[in-house]
């Protein structure tokens, strides 16, 4: 059974990139399909579009478009329907690894083991190129004909700005060098990094069900838990990895006296956090029965992979 369910999530994960991919590069051909915009676009400011494809095309895991067509394929929603917001929390999420990387943030010099954008190009460039992703995020979204675009829209609106994934990164440039608490670090992981896995699997169950169905309550629930439960590994992954097989800089945590699970509750305790939220994460699919499996796979890989 298990074997069955993880070759039946690496087609998945292989068909939701293949796909996602092809919705992003086509955001920067010269012509466009969508008669609302202009048959041959073309390139205004050819650096910045150059450093918005080094940040948003160069590889990654794609986990967050996973999330948008798994949880959809879970409630019925079918590909072509998931493609739109797929590729709009990935705009955002690329953007938002853009301005993390930035010397006023972090200071990364890799990123999927290349030069961060700062670093390829400029900080100015680096800025503007993350800046104009967000706002792609939504023109992609928001080009789509769907009965439920406004909670679309809302919810990646939410999740990536001043009650979701900006307000983690305040949060967390706040705790660097401070001792908060277990349940501060959870605070503020699940606006930093939960906000948008939760409204990963929010977008791909809205394109289905309306908001009051319970499943996506259900779904929600999951993806709280999984996101926690992702965030807890990288920090464990940032001790016990190294930078050649993380594509970033491996130990960066611990010399920006950034508080993670492991400084507060040792690796072996932060790894039984990671499995009961797994655990946790699991349960709360009971309702969506056996279309769940591949999202319940996808939570043990999650705290499995490595890299």
């Amino acid at each position: 059974m298990v074997a069955t369910q993880s070759s039946q999530l690496a087609v998945l994960r292989r068909t939701s990139t293949a796909r996602v991919d092809a919705t992003l590069a086509a955001l920067f051909d010269n012509r466009q399909d969508d008669d609302r915009k202009l048959d041959n676009r073309q390139a205004v400011a050819p650096r910045l579009e150059a450093a918005m494809r080094h940040g948003l095309l160069a590889g990654g895991k794609r986990l967050r478009p996973l999330l948008v067509y798994m949880a959809g394929h879970a409630l019925g929603a079918k590909d072509d329907a998931l493609d739109a917001p797929a590729a709009a929390i990935e705009l955002i999420h690329a953007y938002s690894l853009i301005h993390d990387d930035l010397p006023a943030m972090d200071d990364d010099d890799l990123r999927r083991g290349q030069p961060t954008v700062h670093k390829a190009f400029d900080e100015a460039s680096a800025i503007l190129a993350g800046d104009a992703l967000q706002a792609l995020a939504f023109e992609v979204l928001s080009s789509t004909a769907h009965p439920r675009l406004g909670n679309l829209v809302y919810t990646l609106a939410c999740a990536s700005g001043r009650d979701g994934m900006v307000a983690g990164q305040a949060l967390d440039l706040d705790a660097v060098g401070g001792h908060p608490d277990v349940d501060a670090l959870a605070h503020m992981h699940a606006h930093k990094t939960g906000a948008l896995i939760v409204a990963a699997v929010r977008l791909g169950g809205l394109v289905a069900v309306d908001e009051d169905d319970p499943r996506l309550g259900a779904l929600t629930r999951y993806a709280a838990a999984i996101g926690l439960a992702f965030q807890i590994h990288d920090d464990i992954l940032d001790v016990t990895g190294d930078t050649a097989t993380l594509g970033k800089t491996s130990g960066a945590d611990a010399a920006r006296a950034k508080p993670t699970y492991p400084s507060l509750l040792g690796l072996e305790g932060a790894q039984r956090k990671a499995q009961s939220l797994i655990d946790e994460a699991i349960a709360a699919l009971a309702p969506l029965g056996e279309r769940a499996a591949p999202l319940a796979d996808l939570a043990h890989y999650m705290i499995e992979r490595d890299h």
